[in-house]
Formats: C-alpha cells, structure tokens, sequence
C-alpha cells in the first residue's frame, strides 16, 4: 500500500478493511470469533470489536500458522470453521453462509474467482474430472501454468477436527512460512478433495493488495449501496454515479439524491426528502420532507420538513426541532433549535437554546467564547432577533423580545422588552400620545 497505515485499516466507504470483514462474518460466528493480529498488530486491535477474540502470532511466517494460533484461542467443540483473510473486504454475508454449507461431507471447501487476469493471485489446478486437486501460489506456478484462470480466493471453511489433526504437520516453504492452502493438496490426496465455490460476483474473493485495489473497492461497495436503495427501498438518484452512501447509512422511501451528495457514518434519513446537490451527511439524522442543498451535516439531529441551505453547517451537537428553516450562510453548532425558528442569512448560533418562532435576523452572531470558556445562550419563544445582533454569552432573551439590528446585547432581556444600541439598552414602550396620527387614504392629514 505504500503507507505507514497497516493494509487493513485503510478506510473503504467509511470503515477500515478489517471492518468490512468483521461485519460480513459477524451473523455466521455463533461459536466466536477471533481476530490473528501480528505486524502493527496494536494499532489494528484498536478497531477490533470488544466480541471478537485475539490471538497474536509472534512472527510472520504465513496463513497456516495465522491459523494455529487462532485455532488455540477457539472453543474446542466448534464443529466448522470459516477462515477470511483480513483484506477480503468485499466478500457478503450469504457467501461466506454459502460456503459453509457447501462443506457437506468434504473436510474443506474454499471460494475460487475466475478472471480474464489473474496475475498476483494463487491458482486452482483441477483434475481432468474437475476435482480440485491443488492450490499453487503465483510464484510456484511452471510456464505453462500461468494462463490457469480459476485463483484462490479469501476465504476458507474446514471442518475443524480435520484442520486440528493436520494443521501441526504443515511443512515449511522455503520463504519460511507455512502455507494454509497445502491442506486442500492433502485433501486430494486423502480422496477427499475438497469443495470450491466460485464467486457469483469475483470482487467477493479477492484481496486489496495496492491502492489501484483499493479504488476499485470503493466502487464496488457505492455501486452495491446504490443499487439496493434504488430496487429495494425506492430511493430516487437522478445520476447514481455521482451519489455516494456508505454501508450502513438508511434511507426512507420516496427520498431523492442529487448529485454530489455524500452520507456517511452512523446517517438516518426519513421518507420523501430532497438531498443535494453538493450535500454531506455524517453521523446525522434527518426527518420526513427535509430539503437540504449545498450544505454539511454532521453529528446533528434534524426534525421533520425542515430546509437547510444552500451553504449551511451544522456542527455536532445540534438539533433542529420540526419546521426549523435555515437559509444561506448560517453555522448553528451545539445548540437546539425550536420549532418554526427561523434564521434566514449570515449567522452562527453555537452553544445556544432557541425556542419557538423565533426570528434571528441576517448578521445575528451568539458570541459564545470568552477566550477561556465557552456560555450558553438562550433565546425564548416567539422572540425577533434584529439583523446585526451581537448576542454576549451568558445571556437569555425572554419570551417575545425584541432585538434592534446592529445591538450589542450584554445583559439579559425581559419578556416582551425591546433593546437598541451598543450596548443594547431598553426602550421604554410608546404611550398613546406618542403614536403617530392616522393618515387619511386620500388628503394625507390627520384623520379626525
């Protein structure tokens, strides 16, 4: 891979190779499950599950001995087992099922690909009758071997008496490892041979090895993701190619996807919303008739039929409540925002409570941080929040106050009051001799 990364722990459409894996064998592991971990070995248990076991093979020296190890830290009683490799990240759950029943009386079965270049894979060599008869690693294999199409997948199922009987009687190659794959040789040679699957899509048994792999697998899972939320839940992507969703990520029905739009993570989006363009979801979720366009998301929670943007981010820690309308320009970070509040252009709500109907007006900023620490604001219902406002932090706006555009609020608003200026001060409300005389319709005088 070129990196100082260990090969699996490069990210794939948001999880590590290792990841991928796990997750596909997860549903099949009723008898454990166990992790061999040897170079970087550290850095890669840190993305281990906490239910998966470990075992630590002290020096490199090949599959077979990966799988000793392993084998010590299993439960004696277990009946089968199935053996990926930890760069097999493309393979699925059913094939890794299929593979197991596809044991049947045989002592292992393996998953084997066809390809039109199987250059860098191990091969498959098949008696004349079509029995496997051996598996021979790429730099082993004779001229006239090299145009064997059929390789030797990531992914193995043994029963596991057999492999506990063999397993210690492995011989060493000559580049000092100990190689799994002798043991489907022995099999053919004890009259037994075993049982190959050939991949119904051949990504599912390859290995990522170089970062040109590595793409390739991105496109692989996007292009699976995509599929499913098209035929199976009834997604709309206008151009599917340009639409990116991670595993995991759930999208309700009747929800449309435009292009450059990006969910990621822990995402839950609601039915019939509108997506996009150039639109990032992370680790958010989104409600039923949402609109959001030109924006990012991440860490949020956003209520129904609520729009966002364009260019709108909010940060972790947000929650928007039902109706919340956010328009051009606007930051909202760790804050909740009540139902039916608007803030239109040009502003950054962080750290700070809104309740309901409120109105922030373009240019209102929550000043936040005090160069130490950072204080709430709290802004009650039905509150209008005039253009330019510089809200100082702690401070709290009562219910239906008022703000005048460009104030410096630095101490808290009653209920109903209005404030002008900087600093904002109060202005006392207008009694009746104040208010201006009714015009007439027609002469423009004071009507009598």
């Amino acid at each position: 891979m070129r990196s100082s990364l260990p090969k699996v722990l490069h990210p794939l459409a948001g999880r590590p190779l290792l990841a991928h894996v796990l997750a596909a064998a997860a549903p099949l592991g009723s008898g454990g499950t166990v992790v061999v971990l040897g170079h970087a070995g550290e850095r890669v248990r840190e993305q281990i599950p906490a239910d998966a076991a470990v075992a630590w093979q002290p020096e490199p020296l090949g599959t077979g001995d990966a799988v000793r190890y392993g084998l010590a830290a299993l439960p004696a009683a277990a009946d089968a087992l199935l053996v990926v490799y930890g760069d097999t990240a493309l393979v699925r759950t059913a094939t890794l099922r299929t593979l197991i029943d596809a044991l049947g009386a045989a002592p292992a079965a393996l998953l084997t690909a066809r390809l039109d270049d199987p250059r860098g894979y191990g091969r498959v060599l098949r008696t004349p009758g079509g029995a496997i008869e051996r598996l021979i690693e790429e730099r082993e294999l004779a001229n006239d071997g090299r145009d064997l199409q059929e390789v030797v997948g990531g992914a193995l199922a043994f029963r596991a008496g057999w492999l506990r009987e063999r397993l210690p009687r492995l011989p060493r190659h000559a580049n000092g490892e100990y190689y799994l794959t002798d043991l489907i040789t022995w099999a053919s040679e004890e009259g037994t041979p075993a049982t190959a699957l050939p991949a119904e899509d051949a990504a599912e048994a390859l290995g990522i090895n170089d970062r040109l792999q590595l793409a390739e697998a991105h496109r692989v899972v996007y292009e699976r993701v995509r599929r499913s939320l098209l035929l199976d839940v009834g997604v709309s992507m206008p151009q599917p190619e340009t639409v990116f969703v991670e595993p995991g990520v759930e999208v309700g029905q009747d929800t449309v996807l435009l292009p450059h739009t990006h969910l990621r993570g822990r995402t839950r989006v609601g039915a019939a919303c509108v997506l996009g363009p150039g639109t990032e979801l992370l680790d958010t979720s989104l409600g039923d008739r949402c609109r959001v366009s030109w924006s990012v998301l991440e860490g949020s929670s956003v209520g129904d039929e609520v729009q966002i943007g364009p260019y709108c981010h909010l940060r972790r820690g947000t929650r928007l409540d039902d109706g919340v309308k956010l328009g051009n320009f606007v930051e909202v970070k760790n804050s909740r925002v009540g139902q039916g509040t608007h803030a239109g252009h040009f502003s950054y709500i962080g750290d700070a409570d809104l309740g309901r109907q409120v109105n922030v007006g373009a240019g209102t900023v929550t000043c936040n941080y005090d160069g130490a620490r950072k204080h709430r604001t709290v802004i009650e219902d039905d509150v209008f929040v005039g253009s330019d406002t510089l809200l100082i932090a702690p401070i709290r706006l009562g219910s239906g106050s008022r703000t005048g555009a460009g104030s410096v609020v630095t101490r808290d608003v009653k209920p109903g009051q209005l404030v002008v200026g900087a600093p904002a001060r109060p202005v006392p409300p207008r009694g009746p001799s104040e208010e201006e005389p009714e015009r007439s319709p027609t002469d423009g005088t004071a009507a009598p």
